[in-house]
């Protein structure tokens, strides 16, 4: 076991208030987990960028010379695909598949045609134009305020740094001799650089950008590693062979802490530890109150390598796969066959538990060079989701097709994302039994019952017509972020509005309580898949409403299925009715805070 202080360094003793040396920092948790040790300063491959013009004769040999680069930096990608493998558990594959997504960026992408056009037209050479269209595109990025292309373009960057370095035989060896108990600190982290990592030697890291759905984020947890991002000023007061200590449940960073800071942090490392190790004895055991009712907790699944977590967490199956992955950074849609091998694997993955399929939900704000998207000036109301798909129906039949024969393996659901009308759903359905129609022609075997169809209820509108809705579908899956984006007209990216986004607000409970309803009637299963599913004082307030399926992050379901069990629904159905009574939001949210209040009481009594 790592030790948590430094050998190299030893904590001084301070006074128990902070010195000024000393500096309080905050920033987004993403890597659940508490850490003492060192900061390493990482700066990202970045070198000289010469910049100069070239006669128009030279553009021929230019673009070659950028080719050639782009088949060398593909070789180098390959190689660390190959490294990629020994790290441990799922980061290894997770890591491949973005690995695998760097090198098609270097065949035809975006990225490339730009920079080549760049060559062509301003006569620049190869370097200068790519740091150009880098910085253009970054600009395009950050200027749709989305937090899924902001940490994109950290993937184009590294790509793009990744070929400079290659045109000016720049050499780049990241990681070497770093401190026992090593903390990363760098204002990003690329895929190809965690490829280098020792997962040995790190603590954590601590990063000035990236969001929750970054690659940084995403490999943080698959390695298990505590992790903070988004630290404004870090890189400002931060030096290498500083003692650091962060929190990735709360975001907290101290930099060179005092005696009482340091042994605070240890005793939370020690309290987390235990606690996972408590919590993970629950994972074998039902979601269920203390007085029989029941509860599935299912897994949110982005890629491949989180089939391992999501089973290791106890998930009773996979409550919302994203299917984006395999469309990004691609300048080629995969065909039936590819995403056929993608969703087998993973369905067999789930060894008979249910995997529900979500078909693909992109648009605007989240650009496919190949869906060949056009911006759009409010993405979040344009072409995207189940709109895209039945504009471009060759799209979903391929899709359908292809959940349709990994239904084989094991049990799998595919769900509508963003249907707002009835219609929509017809549509789906007709395209849907000509599908099953084609592959049964071909002699491709399909899974007999064929796999149930399923809306997600994420606007205000399916939620309003959800009784009619609900006699045409199989299932309903609530997406309460969406619901509650669009119900109070709130974009949680947008820091002056971020704080009014509340999933508790009355208007959102209320569309939660009509689809529900709806769904008995007709006699449908009803899920949450969104933040609320995995918050343990939201949860309680669903499975309140009557939702008896939660999905939510892997990491997520032992604290969820904790306090699921600590719960009686006779006092949690008194405390529904007294929420959905009143139309005070902080009231609402006390009474919410009660329900966990009352279930660790009983949890004490228990003990």
């Amino acid at each position: 076991m790592k030790s948590d202080a430094p050998s190299d360094r030893p904590p001084v003793d301070r006074p128990p208030t902070l010195p000024p040396r000393a500096l309080r920092l905050s920033g987004l948790g993403v890597g659940p987990g508490i850490c003492v040790g060192t900061v390493h300063l990482h700066e990202i491959g970045s070198v000289p960028v010469p910049e100069y013009k070239i006669p128009a004769a030279r553009v021929e040999d230019e673009c070659a010379r950028l080719a050639e680069a782009a088949e060398q930096g593909s070789r180098q990608l390959g190689m660390l695909r190959g490294r990629a493998r020994e790290l441990p558990g799922g980061a290894g594959e997770e890591l491949g598949y973005l690995l695998d997504a760097y090198q098609n960026m270097l065949k035809g992408s975006r990225l490339l045609r730009g920079v080549e056009s760049r060559i062509i037209n301003e006569k620049i050479n190869a370097e200068a134009a790519i740091r150009n269209e880098m910085d253009a595109m970054a600009d395009v990025f950050s200027a749709m305020q989305d937090s899924y292309l902001a940490s994109r373009i950290e993937d184009v960057k590294d790509v793009g740094w990744r070929l400079i370095r290659v045109l000016t035989k720049a050499a780049y060896r990241p990681f070497t001799l770093l401190p026992r108990n090593a903390v990363i600190v760098a204002g990003e982290l690329s895929p190809a650089d965690t490829a280098l990592l020792d997962p040995k030697q790190v603590a954590g890291m601590a990063l000035s950008s990236g969001g929750a759905d970054s690659h940084t984020a995403i490999m943080a947890r698959s390695l298990g590693l505590p992790a903070v991002l988004a630290i404004a000023d870090l890189m400002r007061h931060v030096h290498s062979g500083d003692i650091i200590c962060l929190d990735g449940r709360t975001g907290e960073v101290v930099i060179d802490p005092d005696r009482e800071t340091l042994a605070d942090f240890r005793k939370r490392r020690a309290d987390f530890l235990r606690g996972r190790r408590n919590l993970g004895r629950l994972r074998d055991l039902p979601a269920e109150t203390r007085d029989g009712a029941r509860v599935r907790l299912m897994a949110n699944v982005e890629l491949p390598a989180e089939v391992e977590s999501a089973r290791q967490s106890g998930a009773e199956g996979i409550g919302l796969l994203r299917s984006e992955f395999m469309f990004m950074n691609r300048t080629v849609l995969p065909d039936e066959e590819e995403q056929y091998h993608f969703l087998r694997g993973m369905v067999a993955g789930m060894a008979g538990r249910p995997v529900t399929v979500r078909t693909l939900d992109v648009g605007g704000d989240k650009l496919s060079d190949a869906l060949g998207l056009r911006d759009c000036a409010n993405p979040a109301l344009g072409l995207r989701a189940i709109r895209l798909s039945l504009s471009r129906p060759e799209l979903l039949e391929i899709q359908l097709a292809a959940i349709l024969r990994a239904g084989v393996h094991g049990p799998v659901r595919i769900l509508l994302p963003m249907i707002s009308t009835v219609e929509e759903l017809d549509a789906v359905r007709e395209i849907h039994a000509k599908v099953v129609a084609r592959l049964r022609q071909r002699g491709v075997p399909l899974p007999d019952p064929l796999p149930p169809l399923g809306v997600m209820i994420e606007v205000p509108g399916a939620a309003l017509s959800a009784d009619a809705l609900a006699w045409r579908c199989d299932f309903f899956a609530i997406g309460t972020n969406d619901l509650t984006q669009y119900t109070l007209a709130i974009d949680r990216s947008d820091e002056s509005v971020a704080h009014l986004y509340n999933p508790l607000h009355p208007a959102v409970l209320r569309l939660i309580q009509f689809t529900v309803e709806a769904a008995e009637r007709a006699g449908i299963p009803v899920s949450v898949c969104g933040e609320m599913a995995g918050d343990p004082r939201l949860a309680a307030v669903l499975v309140g409403l009557g939702v008896t399926e939660l999905s939510m992050s892997a990491a997520n379901i032992p604290p969820v299925k904790q306090n699921i069990r600590r719960l009686s629904m006779i006092d949690v159905a008194r405390q529904i009715q007294a929420i959905m009574a009143i139309n005070d939001a902080p009231r609402i949210a006390a009474l919410a805070d009660a329900l966990l209040i009352e279930s660790d009481r009983v949890s004490e009594k228990l003990a």
